[in-house]
């Protein structure tokens, strides 16, 4: 069930109606069901099992890690959960790609393959909740976490639909509270709730669906490209690609804010960011912050005595895991390989960025601050080429050939969706010209809030698209 269509539309609001007049001690057992529910009509039971499974083994062995003695039995039973966890993760997400590149090795070395090809499982949400799982149990071994007694709530935790397909991935720490706290209606709550959903949906399917509509006439037909085309659909991608993942945020807080529940706000205007750090900090930040803590510091301080070649070795692992993470393509691990590359540079050369800044007397001004942004933008704009790219082959071609303006080619071609595009395009420009600031805090409270209400409306289903997935679904 996809957040921008007309079944989710007509599910929240009969889950919120029931959820209002059940009794105080049950409606968080009609969150769940209703979480169960929006997981069931992705028609694919093996998931149901998938977060059944993953929920009570996590539970268990957080109830044994807690009440563990000796720290020899605390790590097996965190080590037992990581292994449970993962291995589900991989069998669903990653053992076709294991078996497709096994079988290209085999027919390599003129080898008869022993099995046949294992096909693609729907693996849609798998990765969140059990990174979730992984993150309670790390939390309780470390002691900043106590383990949840109630099977019910820890299932909703892992389970709650806003946040169950593409997160944001939180913490038990903020979300278990919450779901205990009696509800009461605030009709702050609500007012945000249905703006936030309504503003979601206009990025997704005006701004995403009609720059994805031109970035996919490129990018599926790379070869009939050069110059200016790639440039701007490669540019037009990271917008998309904001536009989709952000719009999809603002629905699963919108939805969880009609309910009291607060989760994390995923993005922070990321490219105004003015380093690939910076930018990290910015994008799928519940995500970031996960690495960060699990990965990336554990690894740091195992290699500390290292100093600057120790960080610079953690960065790039702990992004090149990231890009695994997100699917079982290589694109995606080149994609987080450059990343880390980037952080894994900035750790040697930002002492004397520092120094050259002095010298040149750029240090807090507009121009370097404009410069940083620029070049930041460009950094991951360039990352993002074999984060879309069908294959490696594409990628690559885009690279060579993106720069190649000396032949004339046609920019857009007259299809169905260029009648919106130089529209939206204007919007666009205009959302991002201070700074990219795309979120309306400020329209919202102020006193044109209603003339701005009617064209977020009138727009969303005047230039809205069809039902497109949304991107981050296969992951």
């Amino acid at each position: 069930m996809l957040f921008n269509s007309l079944k989710y539309l007509l599910f929240l609001p009969f889950v919120y109606i029931v959820f209002y007049f059940t009794a105080q001690r049950f409606r968080w057992l009609v969150l769940l069901i209703a979480s169960l529910l929006f997981y069931a009509f992705l028609k694919a039971p093996y998931l149901l099992v998938c977060l059944m499974s993953v929920t009570i083994i996590t539970y268990t062995c957080g109830l044994f890690l807690h009440q563990a003695k000796s720290l020899h039995t605390r790590r097996l039973w965190l080590w037992a959960g990581i292994l449970i966890n993962l291995g589900t993760l991989i069998v669903l997400k990653y053992l076709p790609f294991f078996s497709e590149n096994l079988l290209a090795l085999f027919k390599v070395f003129s080898i008869a393959p022993p099995l046949q090809p294992t096909k693609a499982l729907v693996a849609i949400g798998v990765s969140y909740y059990v990174f979730q799982a992984l993150s309670y149990l790390f939390d309780i071994y470390l002691e900043t976490q106590k383990p949840e007694k109630n099977l019910g709530h820890f299932f909703l935790y892992l389970a709650f639909f806003p946040k169950l397909l593409q997160g944001p991935i939180e913490r038990a720490s903020d979300l278990l509270p919450q779901l205990k706290i009696p509800y009461v209606f605030r009709y702050e709550n609500m007012r945000w709730g249905i703006l936030m959903i309504t503003w979601g949906l206009f990025k997704k399917v005006v701004m995403a669906d009609r720059l994805g509509s031109y970035v996919d006439s490129i990018y599926n037909n790379v070869h009939a490209a050069e110059g200016l085309p790639l440039l701007l659909a490669t540019f037009a991608y990271a917008f998309q690609i904001y536009m989709d993942f952000s719009g999809y945020t603002d629905m699963a807080l919108g939805s969880a804010r009609l309910f009291n529940i607060n989760l994390t706000q995923n993005f922070n205007r990321p490219y105004a960011a003015t380093s690939v750090a910076d930018f990290w900090r910015r994008w799928h930040i519940s995500f970031s912050r996960w690495i960060l803590d699990y990965i990336f510091k554990p690894l740091q301080m195992q290699w500390r005595n290292w100093r600057h070649w120790g960080t610079a070795a953690a960065l790039i692992i702990t992004f090149l895991l990231s890009g695994i993470w997100h699917g079982a393509r290589w694109g995606f691990v080149i994609w987080g390989l450059l990343h880390g590359l980037f952080l894994a540079s900035s750790v040697f050369y930002r002492p004397f960025q520092k120094k050259l800044h002095k010298i040149l007397g750029l240090e807090k001004t507009q121009f370097l601050n404009a410069w940083q942004v620029l070049v930041t933008f460009v950094l991951v704009c360039f990352a993002w080429i074999f984060f879309r790219a069908n294959n490696l082959a594409d990628a690559f071609y885009v690279i060579q050939h993106m720069l190649k303006f000396y032949k004339n080619t046609i920019l857009f071609r007259p299809d169905d969706y260029a009648n919106g595009f130089f529209l939206l395009s204007g919007i666009l420009f205009y959302m991002c010209s201070r700074s990219f600031i795309i979120y309306p805090e400020k329209l919202f409270a102020s006193k044109f809030r209603w003339i701005f209400y009617f064209a977020l409306f009138f727009v969303t289903f005047y230039l809205g698209t069809g039902k497109s997935q949304f991107i981050y679904f296969q992951f």
